[in-house]
């Protein structure tokens, strides 16, 4: 970890910060970290790579830590945060690329794969799958879904109540996030906040030291949850934007992970059934015992997996 190096870049209007490891003249990967990380969620993977020869890239996405994170929520649709890796990808003069997402991450890889086919050769995307565009925005069908009960989504549309509670205790809601994700799966009214009934957060999960805390922790002092909760807001605008991509299918080599106990299988069972519809060139791996914190939980498992896979071609 002590051969990382920053650089801050300007690209589409903001300022990216991106850490970057390995061999300068090594094939480059990306790594993009989803909700609600940082960078150093990849900790385990970075050194990894590394030594397998890749040069890895791992910015700190839009609207958290030392990155740019604008006010306006249209700020945070899919295809400007498409636009910051892209930009990113220039300015490094990147002709092709290995992408990596994880959660929010890898909805912008998924949408990267579709707009950039020729750059990115190989895909590799954990948590939340892809089943190509929704014949109306999902936010409306969660709507539908959960008119009467707690919607984790839902919940975070209205701007200023999640950022309330969330920003609150910025430590505790992190550790609440680690340590207890059947929290997304309670049964609760949907007047509900989202930590109604949790207790007090236990132990760090073995996965997460102190000083690993710290680093998250502080991703979020300056800015709070704003940022990143503005991402959850633009499921219309991101619809609505990517009407130009419906019916087309990721084609690159892929390989999608997920835990048996990641709540996110729970809510996408039909997507993950239907992806390979979309995704014909598909490698599909479930590590049991494992949460949705997954490149951590399992972090020796999930770079046998990514470099096995990058080994074939």
């Amino acid at each position: 970890m002590n051969a990382i190096e920053q650089d801050r870049i300007q690209v589409n209007g903001i300022e990216l910060s991106v850490y970057i490891a390995g061999p300068e003249q090594g094939r480059p990967i990306w790594l993009l970290h989803g909700f609600p990380e940082c960078w150093h969620s990849w900790r385990e993977q970075i050194p990894a790579l590394a030594a397998a020869g890749f040069r890895v890239f791992v910015p700190q996405m839009r609207g958290y830590g030392q990155s740019s994170s604008p006010h306006e929520i249209a700020d945070y649709d899919v295809l400007t945060l498409c636009a910051d890796i892209q930009q990113a990808m220039d300015h490094f003069g990147h002709a092709q690329v290995v992408m990596v997402g994880h959660d929010w991450g890898a909805v912008v890889a998924w949408h990267l794969a579709l707009l950039e086919p020729e750059r990115i050769t190989h895909l590799i995307t954990l948590s939340v799958p892809f089943a190509g565009r929704a014949r109306r925005p999902v936010i409306e069908i969660l709507r539908e879904l959960y008119a009467d009960r707690f919607n984790y989504i839902v919940y975070f549309q209205q701007p200023g109540v999640a950022e309330q509670e969330l920003d609150a205790d910025i430590e505790r809601t992190l550790r609440l996030f680690m340590q207890d994700e059947d929290l997304f799966l309670q049964k609760r009214s949907a007047d509900s906040s989202l930590f109604d009934g949790a207790q007090p957060p236990g132990p760090l999960p073995a996965w997460c030291s102190r000083e690993d805390l710290d680093v998250y922790v502080q991703t979020f002092a300056e800015h709070g949850f704003r940022g990143p909760l503005n991402w959850y807001r633009n499921f219309e605008r991101n619809w609505q934007r990517s009407e130009f991509l419906a019916g087309r299918q990721v084609l690159q080599p892929t390989l999608f992970l997920i835990g048996d106990r990641d709540p996110v299988g729970v809510f996408e069972a039909h997507t993950l059934k239907r992806m390979p519809e979309s995704v014909p060139n598909l490698e599909q791996q479930v590590l049991a015992n494992c949460g949705h914190w997954i490149q951590n939980e399992q972090a020796q498992r999930v770079n046998a997996l990514m470099l096995g896979f990058l080994g074939k071609t």
